[in-house]
């Protein structure tokens, strides 16, 4: 029986991530699904994100470099809402900004199961990080999340920050590269004073 399905870096675009879709809604053994790098679009996203509504098995969904951007996010984030088996989500390079981070955010509130998330190359703001932080002070299911590569900037990341005072629950947080300057990320240290969860920054 099938349990892992990768077709990464192929052509597969919006229609097949449609028929991808199709199966996932009766399929029961697939856990692990890789359509990294394949132009399904937000439209894919969709297709992709109904399914998910109702399948109950997968638990890990790449989708890197899928240029979903903002409407594919809130696509995914819906899916996030009643989903209860999805544990891992690859979401990098796909032009997802505030926006889209705030549909994310939002389903982050409530889902209880997903414990990996990677937003890293998107270009998501102080803004983003906002309703990402006010997600994280309430999520007890997430332990990892790679926000590297985006533009949280100083602003930002005093809001992850404030967040990282109360979470217990995160231990990897990826922040490489997002224009934060000392005075945020003495925010942040102090912040991890008083968090004894997170154990990589």
């Amino acid at each position: 029986r099938l349990t892992t399905l990768n077709l990464a870096a192929n052509t597969i675009a919006a229609k097949g991530a449609q028929h991808i879709a199709d199966a996932l809604r009766t399929n029961t053994t697939l856990t692990t699904l890789d359509l990294n790098n394949n132009g399904i679009g937000g439209e894919g996203a969709q297709h992709i994100a109904d399914a998910l509504q109702t399948n109950t098995t997968l638990a890990s969904l790449k989708l890197r470099a899928n240029e979903i951007g903002d409407e594919g996010g809130q696509h995914i984030a819906d899916a996030l809402r009643t989903n209860t088996t999805l544990t891992t989500l690859h979401l990098e390079y796909n032009g997802i900004g505030d926006e889209g981070a705030q549909h994310i955010a939002d389903a982050l509130r409530t889902n209880t199961t997903l414990a990996t998330m990677n937003l890293r190359y998107n270009t998501i703001g102080a803004e983003g990080a906002q309703h990402i932080a006010d997600a994280l002070r309430t999520n007890t299911a997430l332990t990892t999340i790679d926000l590297n590569w985006n533009r949280i900037g100083a602003e930002g990341a005093q809001h992850i920050a404030g967040a990282l005072r109360t979470n217990t629950t995160l231990t990897t947080l990826d922040l490489v590269d997002n224009q934060i300057s000392a005075e945020a990320a003495e925010y942040i240290a102090d912040a991890l004073r008083r968090n004894v969860s997170v154990n990589m920054v």
